[in-house]
């Protein structure tokens, strides 16, 4: 993209000399062109087959460096216009599998004793009994990240991409300087892991590992601590933002399980819109205790508007 620029008077004494001729167009900074990805597109089936084609998620990700000729660092001048405050659209609901058959428990292919968690999480719903570990204010952490509800925005910087979430200020950073990941001996277990990742033309690909377990949602199963993820972060239109995700976690998963995540950007001209911060422990709802028969029940609060009315 290019902006022309013009000049209004002849102030340059060799443009004097041309006969007052208008300047050439000069690319404005950080508007050039964004060279095109070498990574196929590919649809869904394709998608999961690739994920199938290797065994851990740090192959499925150097075979996709393979592919964009080992990727590129961005400049000031090759920064994608990722502007804007985005969301996760209501209609897909919480599934972390957004295409999640009506009457289908979940999509991923679970080893029995996940298989196992998941039927007793399922059962005691029914019965009235869920606990989210969210409740007690913890981070979601990722992958489940990629599902929370309210606000986002997306800054990609020549070094380092910022992928932000209004919930509990939860920030991921993606690092592009070519680092490499934490070193085997200085790891341990994270909300968000540790992420590293490429550009291949406008799209971010990225892989993270370090990760703490946890549940994708609280109808999906959950996660172990081994897993880890590969993305592949694009803008698909003006008002959509895509990730395609596969999930690796051998304790879990009998085969890496590919899901698309999609984000609807939020009117330009809704000046309203502001990332706060966020403090659920202001918000007396979030004050829960577990119960003996482990439900949770909130501390000192009803949802009757005439209790503690005279």
């Amino acid at each position: 993209m290019t902006r022309h620029l013009t000049l209004a008077t002849c102030l340059v004494p060799i443009l004097l000399l041309a006969g007052c001729n208008e300047a050439p167009p000069l690319p404005a900074p950080g508007l050039s062109e964004t060279p095109a990805g070498s990574i196929p597109q590919r649809d869904k089936e394709q998608s999961a087959a690739l994920g199938r084609q290797h065994k851990t998620a740090w192959d499925l990700y150097q075979s996709l460096k393979a592919e964009a000729k080992g990727g590129q660092r961005l400049t000031a001048a090759t920064v994608p216009d990722w502007s804007g405050v985005y969301s996760r659209p209501a209609n897909r609901g919480f599934a972390f599998d957004p295409e999640t058959p009506e009457g289908v428990a979940t999509t991923a292919k679970l080893t029995p004793e996940f298989r196992a968690k998941l039927e007793k999480r399922m059962a005691d719903k029914a019965r009235g009994i869920e606990w989210d570990p969210i409740s007690t204010c913890a981070p979601p952490g990722h992958p489940r990240w990629l599902t929370e509800p309210f606000l986002r925005e997306f800054v990609p910087t020549p070094g380092q991409t910022l992928l932000i979430n209004e919930m509990v200020n939860d920030i991921r950073r993606v690092y592009t300087d070519g680092r490499d990941h934490i070193a085997p001996e200085d790891r341990y277990p994270l909300y968000n892991g540790d992420s590293i990742g490429f550009w291949d033309g406008p799209s971010l690909v990225v892989h993270t590992n370090q990760l703490q377990g946890g549940i994708y949602q609280r109808q999906d199963p959950d996660y172990s601590d081994q897993i880890e993820t590969v993305e592949i972060w694009r803008k698909a239109d003006a008002t959509t933002i895509t990730a395609d995700v596969w999930v690796y976690d051998p304790p879990s998963l009998t085969e890496p399980w590919y899901v698309q995540q999609r984000y609807a950007k939020l009117p330009d001209d809704d000046k309203t819109l502001r990332i706060r911060y966020w403090n659920c422990a202001e918000n007396e709802n979030n004050a829960v205790h577990q119960t003996q028969d482990g439900t949770t029940q909130f501390n000192d609060f009803t949802f009757d508007p005439k209790a503690g009315k005279k």
